[in-house]
């Protein structure tokens, strides 16, 4: 594995919206990564919003790109140290809560909830951010 920085991209992501990378990869000590994976969103490849009025099914879309770019250095949800959570509708937070608790193994990361006025796309209800240690 390579002592230096790298972008982590997974075949299929969505194209970022800006200049950012979906998943960063930077040495910490001997051997040890940190991973910081962007705000991951329930977008697609073509650009299509995914389950607009379901945000515990946009949860789960959201999951499996946070997992897809942690896959691509190596890891998976299990090395996962804090999320960041943002939600524009509170009446979401039970349903999207739900399929965290399940995705996520226990001990639970550290986990910040940040309600907002509003996401990247007309019918985003919720985005993920996530730091993984290797």
């Amino acid at each position: 594995m390579s002592a230096e920085r790298r972008a982590l991209v997974p075949d299929g992501h969505s194209r970022p919206v800006a200049r950012y990378s979906p998943g960063l990869s930077a040495p910490l000590t001997a051997g040890a990564r940190l991973v910081a994976v962007s705000g991951q969103v329930p977008v697609d490849a073509r650009g299509t919003v995914r389950f607009p009025d379901d945000a515990g099914r946009q949860a789960e879309f959201v999951f499996d790109a946070l997992e897809a770019v942690l896959v691509t250095d190596g890891l998976d949800l299990s090395h996962v140290v804090a999320v960041t959570v943002y939600l524009v509708d509170r009446g979401d937070f039970g349903a999207v809560s739900a399929v965290r608790d399940r995705r996520m193994p226990v001990p639970a990361p550290s986990s910040t909830l940040i309600y907002v006025a509003g996401l990247v796309e007309p019918g985003v209800r919720v985005e993920i951010s996530a730091l993984a240690v290797s």
